[in-house]
């Protein structure tokens, strides 16, 4: 995959890693749409096969992975790129991929993430009804969420996972230094 050094240094990447069936470059957020155009209609990189992202919280940065696949040589690759968390924004492939517009629906509503002109962003997906802090951002408090969504049922009791793995399902373990 020698064209990979190539698409690097030509739209400003950052690195790489290669794996057996799959490589993984991370590019500045500008380079996304034009690489994409080289790889699906120059490189033969045709099916989009996810797009996922990671909150970097501490770094007030999301990380957007896309992935493609070339049929030609059973090869992915999988595009990084970081974006601002405080202005989560990143240009829409939509028409490039058709099913782009579902996985970036997604997105937007369990990260908050924009993609301006991707038809349908706005249309509930999961969360129907959902107005607080997207789910999964880091900084939000799951618990939290369930102790003010969720009434306590009555009969039920709440266990220390490992205290309550050690005395019901390890009891006659001799590394069980209780018994």
């Amino acid at each position: 995959m020698d064209f990979l050094d190539g698409l690097l240094k030509k739209y400003s990447g950052s690195d790489r890693v290669d794996k057996e069936y799959v490589s993984f470059i991370t590019i500045k957020e500008e380079s996304l749409l034009s690489l994409f155009y080289e790889l699906k209609f120059q490189l033969d990189y045709t099916h989009l096969v996810l797009i996922t992202a990671v909150d970097h919280l501490e770094h007030e940065k999301f990380q957007l992975t896309y992935i493609v696949h070339n049929y030609k040589t059973a090869h992915d690759i999988a595009i990084r790129v970081f974006i601002d968390r405080n202005k989560p924004e990143m240009v829409s492939i939509h028409e490039l991929w058709k099913q782009a517009k579902t996985y970036q629906r997604e997105l937007k509503e369990m990260f908050g993430i924009e993609f301006p002109g991707s038809p349908g962003l706005d249309d509930p997906f999961i969360l129907e009804g959902w107005d607080g802090i997207p789910p999964y951002r880091r900084d939000f408090d799951t618990k939290k969420y369930s102790e003010e969504t969720y009434f306590p049922r009555p009969g039920r009791t709440t266990n220390d996972p490992a205290e309550y793995m050690k005395d019901q399902l390890y009891k006659n373990d001799l590394l069980n230094e209780d018994k």
